[in-house]
Order: C-alpha cells, then structure tokens, then sequence
C-alpha cells in the first residue's frame, strides 16, 4: 500500500511550518504510523550530519527525531547554503555539488526536479505517512517557474496541501485570502485546507474571522494554534530565531558574548549554554562593542570564514578580542570560528570566492588551509582539559595545522582535535554539538566558574516534542489532517 502524503506550506516564512511538522511526526508516530519528514529544497546555513554521510537541514533532523529515526539525506535532497559574494553552496542528496548565485539558481533548479523525486520515492517506500515541508510563502509565484520547493513539487506529485498562517505578526486574514487568489486555478485544486499558528488569547474571537475565511476561500480549518511558548527548547533553524536570543547578566555567573557574523552557521549547538541557569548568553550585534564584563567569547562556526572574519575586523572586534584576552578573558573558536583564531586562513582553490590568503586575529599559533574536500561526520571522545566525554559532529572544509595543536582541545578515540593557546585562554575546535552533552557542559562550566544544573538537554528535546505533539493534538483535528492526506 502506498504511503499517504501532505504538504504543509506557510504564507511566509518563519510562520512555524517546521515546528508544526515535527509535532505531527511525533503525534501520528505515537499512534503507530511509520511516518517520515521531509523537504524538496531548503535553505539554512544550520546543518545536520546524517547516518548515510551527508548533510541536511537541522530541522528535518528534528523531525526525523520526532520519528524515531536517523536522519538520512533523502529528507532534505536540495539543501541551499548561503555564503558571501558566491551565492549559496548546494548540497545534493548530502552532497556538495558547488555553489551559485541566486539568478544563476534559478537557471538551475529546474534540473534538480530529478533527484527530489527520487528522494520522494525513497520516502514514500519507507512510510505509511509523508509530511512535507515547503519553504519559504507558498504565494511567491515570481518564482514558480521551474519551482521544486512548493507548488511546483506538489503539482508533480499530487501531495495536497495544508497553509499555515501566522497570526502573531499581523494580516493572517489577508495572507491566507491573499495567498489563494495568487495561485493558479491548478494549484487550488491541491489546497485541503488551513491552519491558523501562534495564536495568543481567546481562540471564540477568531470565529467571524473563520467565517471570512469560508467566504472567501471555501477551505477547510484544520483548527487555532495556540503560542506554544516552549519552541524555544528545541533547535531553530532559521536565523530570526536568534533575533529571540538575549539574556542579562544579572544574578548569573558566567557571562558569554557570541559575535553576530551574517553566516553564523550551526548556531543551535550553543542552545544548552542559552538553557543553563547560571549562565547568560548575549549576541552581539554589529555596531555594538564588546562588552568588559565579559567572561568569555565565542566564534561560532560560519558558512564563510574569511569573509566573516574580515567582517569581525570591520566592526573593531579583532581589537576588542584582543584586549579581552590581555584583561585574562577567554575565548573559544567553533568550526569556522576556530580557523578565524589563527594566523592566516589559506583559500587557494577560491572555494570561499577570490582565491588567495587572509591574516587571522592571531590569538592561535595555527594556520588553516581550506580544501575542496569536506569533513561530515559523527564524533566521540572527551575533553582534554577536563577529562569528560563529548558526542558532537563535524562539518566543515579545510586543515588547521600549528604549534598551538600541539595542545588539542579535544581527544576523539585516539586522534587529536583543535588548539589551545599557552595560557589556556583561547582555544578552538572543528567539532559541533558538544554542548549538548550533560557531563561536559557541566564540568566545562564549573571551570570557568559558574554553577551547575540538573539540566539533561537531550532528554528535555524529547519531552518537548512530546508536549507539542500533545499541544497540536487538543487544538489541530489531527484526524482530519490524516484523512487530508492522499
């Protein structure tokens, strides 16, 4: 028997369609469903490694989680990562395949049709149930021509499709009504219905709207979705999640500052340290200086390394790093951030853009090559410093080599990872993730002197999942969602 399938599409972006998605997945898995995630084409510079080798968009990640399952490359066969003046780098079923700018994507993705309903296939092989994901407004129709990420993938197919609309932000009415006069007669066809997110207040006031909505439309309501006000527990993909991102000082213990970079990549894995009581984050913006009472600075990993690097210098940073360092502060270099660290980073294959070399922020006694070969994979090992164990991921191109390497880091079965300064104030490292796990975190902040906590950052993932499965089954019809699905 064919699997079933549905497609969730948002008049905008950032209007919870990712969320939704995975609160489904775990709801109908709970029932008994072998239900699979996934998105024809994504854009995110926030990346998940995947058992099969590849990478893919952290929210199908989440959603494949919310399933029971690894992640694997057919969730997410078209992810889009922007980088600096060359566009976005494409990543084909896991796979990079080299980058283009955005008219030049456009000439392209008509091409890549192929391999997403390859991946659809694969999908639908392995589940009773598929839910989609769009991306982005399902009423861009400026660029449905040759569209592989909305309309264009669900005409292929013939996935119906449910619009989310946000009410938090404002004109839900208007985009919803809006959103089904801009698609084609054709694509009518394939709506099954709404839903309405984030709703804040009594829902019984919403009901003239819904009949606006009837009037001017004729579709179905799948139901009023409350604010589910524990999003946050659970990673983000999109940066306008960090525009969310702030905590004050006040009564904690440990103070660290994370510099705003435009391709901050991977940012979710510092969410553990933005949930530890006794610790406040802050995200720097541009414009802003670094602040004096800061305990520690990080860098985290980047989609473009020399050119947010020379972005740090343009804002004054490298010199308000420096400084930090002489006052005693500490600094720690993620990924891209770490290569930032050194002396020099070396592109001689352009494979950032122009090729050539660029001066580090010297606070590391390293140099970094980057190299058309990518590292993606899973990691286990310990902590040097402290002795605890680390899970993380790595992702990332280019060698880091120096005499600072010759005190790593991290120790991952055997063979070294990153640097560390001879004063044991800054150090860097190419693993991702390691934030995540409960014993490290605890004994790396005890270090630095903050306070402990009880918090289990895995298994409070789970618990919210499951709490928003329970969120979207009292609020949505679920069971008219299921019978939607075709």
């Amino acid at each position: 028997m064919a699997a079933k399938r549905l497609m969730f599409m948002g008049t905008g972006s950032d209007v919870g369609k990712s969320l939704i998605v995975a609160g489904l997945c775990r709801h109908f898995s709970n029932q008994g469903l072998r239900v699979q995630p996934f998105k024809p084409q994504n854009m995110s510079n926030n990346a998940a490694v995947t058992v099969d080798g590849g990478e893919i968009g952290r929210a199908q990640a989440l959603q494949a989680r919310a399933c029971g399952l690894e992640p694997h490359v057919h969730m997410n066969p078209i992810l889009l990562k922007p980088q600096s003046e060359i566009g976005s780098q494409i990543i084909v079923q896991g796979k990079m395949q080299g980058s283009a700018k955005a008219r030049e994507y456009q000439a392209l993705k008509g091409k890549l049709m192929a391999p997403v309903l390859a991946s659809f296939t694969h999908q639908v092989a392995q589940a009773d149930l598929v839910l989609v994901e769009g991306a982005g407004s399902a009423s861009e129709v400026n660029l449905r021509q040759g569209d592989i990420a909305n309309w264009g993938f669900a005409e292929a197919t013939k996935t119906p499709v449910v619009l989310i609309g946000d009410i938090d932000r404002g004109g839900v009415i208007a985009s919803l009504v809006g959103t089904h006069a801009l698609i084609s007669a054709q694509e009518r066809l394939l709506l099954a219905g709404y839903l309405i997110n984030k709703f804040r207040g009594d829902t019984r006031l919403f009901d003239s709207a819904l009949a606006i909505l009837t009037a001017k439309t004729d579709l179905q309501s799948f139901g009023i979705l409350p604010y589910f006000f524990d999003a946050h527990k659970l990673p983000a993909e999109d940066a306008l999640a960090l525009d969310q991102w702030r905590k004050h000082a006040d009564g904690k213990d440990l103070k660290i500052v994370v510099l705003r970079t435009p391709r901050l990549s991977n940012f979710d894995e510092l969410d553990p340290l933005t949930l530890e009581p006794k610790v406040a984050v802050q995200l720097l913006e541009p414009g802003q200086a670094l602040p004096a009472e800061a305990d520690l600075v990080i860098l985290g990993g980047s989609k473009a390394s020399i050119a947010d690097l020379q972005f740090i210098k343009a804002q004054g940073w490298d010199i308000d790093l420096k400084a930090h360092v002489r006052r005693g502060g500490r600094v720690l270099g993620l990924c891209g951030g770490y290569q930032m660290l050194g002396q020099d980073i070396h592109d001689p294959e352009g494979i950032e853009g122009a090729a050539g070399s660029v001066a580090g922020l010297g606070l590391l006694n390293v140099t970094s090559r980057l190299t058309g070969d990518k590292s993606l994979r899973e990691v286990q090992g310990h902590h040097i410093p402290t002795g605890a164990p680390i899970r993380g991921y790595e992702m990332h191109v280019g060698r880091t080599q120096g005499p600072d390497c010759a005190r790593p880091y991290l120790s991952l079965q055997g063979l070294d990872d990153g640097a560390t300064s001879p004063d044991g104030l800054v150090a860097g490292t190419y693993v991702h993730g390691h934030f995540a796990s409960d014993g490290f975190r605890q004994a790396w902040l005890a270090s630095l002197g903050a306070a402990g906590s009880t918090l289990a950052f895995e298994a409070q993932i789970d618990q919210t999942l499951d709490d928003l499965a329970a969120h979207l089954a009292a609020n949505l019809d679920t069971e008219a969602l299921l019978a939607a699905a075709t």
